[in-house]
């Protein structure tokens, strides 16, 4: 995954840039109008004693409005992927609106931890780039159901070319599959492939890294990450539209918000710069406004984000190492 490379300067050059709308590009006296920040409440979640987050790369809600967060422990992201399971509790499930910590599990069952999602029946479904399989879980993380082939990469219907997240609605299970392979792949809820659409390019209906997948009430949203776009779908998978990003943020994660509006999460601008903005949409994709979503101070890539049952948005910052907590009817500091 890039990253700023230009040492402390450029690290703080990065976070000033990332932290304004982009006028007229990143000079060394740069014409920027500062960035609105996102309300986020400290005191979620509560700290534990002895529990330490890592990279965080995904987390959902649940209808009883508990939030799933998916940690890679004492891991970072690095290629050539290790083949030893993380030690650590990789799944920590929060209450979502006291931020005290209800459950955790997973521990020696991921190498490389994606996305997380939790379904309507409550199931957790989960993506292991290392492993290039998806897992079902119950909620309280035994296991029922293994999609793909450990550890071998493809791309058909027992294979996957590193998976990124899943989406379940009706009888379809959606993997967005992922950095190697460019597709959507579709199964049923038994596991039993029933085909795919979208292949690796640029044109559309095409992807380059298919990062996060959503449903919008009859349409299908892929964050196409690396082709700085959201592409839009019917629910057969047929190509409606894309929406590009302005400046050319690459979008990490997209979902509905409520009241017919949607969000965009980018972890990295057009010039690799990485924070975490949030976009707000309304329905027909217009943009309503713009949020820096990062700490104030320290690095930080916006990763994965869900909506809870009261409107809250949770937020996975992988760089970060935090879930935090974002109010959008409050403004930030």
């Amino acid at each position: 995954m890039p990253r700023d490379r230009g040492g402390a300067d450029g690290v703080t050059r990065a976070l000033a840039c990332l932290a304004a709308i982009l006028i007229a590009g990143c000079s060394e006296e740069p014409v920027v109008q500062p960035m609105p920040r996102a309300f986020v409440d400290t005191s979620w979640p509560q700290r534990v004693e002895g529990v330490a987050m890592g990279q965080v790369t995904a987390v959902d809600v649940d209808e009883q409005n508990r939030v799933f967060v998916l940690q890679r422990g004492d891991r970072a992201w690095a290629e050539p992927f290790p083949t030893e399971p993380i030690a650590q509790d990789t799944v920590l499930v929060f209450d979502g609106q006291s931020g005290a910590l209800l459950d955790r599990w997973g521990a020696g069952q991921f190498v490389m931890p994606h996305g997380l999602s939790v379904d309507e029946e409550g199931k957790v479904w989960i993506t292991d780039a290392a492993r290039e399989q998806v897992y079902r879980y119950s909620p309280d993380g035994k296991l029922e159901l293994t999609l793909g082939t450990r550890g071998v990469t493809g791309d058909d219907a027992s294979h996957f070319g590193r998976p990124t997240d899943v989406l379940v609605y009706g009888d379809r299970v959606l993997v967005a599959d992922g950095y190697r392979n460019g597709r959507v792949a579709i199964f049923d809820r038994n596991g039993s492939f029933i085909g795919q659409f979208g292949s690796e390019g640029s044109g559309k209906g095409q992807f380059a890294v298919p990062h996060s997948i959503a449903l919008n009430g009859q349409a299908i949203l892929v964050a196409d990450r690396e082709n700085a776009r959201v592409e839009v779908f019917d629910l057969d998978g047929g190509f409606v539209k894309a929406v590009p990003m302005p400046d050319g943020g690459r979008p990490y994660a997209v979902k509905r918000v409520g009241g017919g509006m949607l969000a965009t999460l980018e972890g990295r601008d057009g010039q690799d710069r990485e924070g975490a903005v949030l976009r707000i949409w309304s329905k027909d994709w217009k943009l309503d406004r713009t949020l820096d979503a990062s700490p104030m101070s320290g690095p930080s890539r916006g990763h994965d984000f869900a909506v809870g049952p009261g409107g809250a948005i949770y937020m996975a910052d992988v760089e970060a190492g935090r879930v935090a907590k974002i109010d959008l009817s409050m403004e930030g500091p």
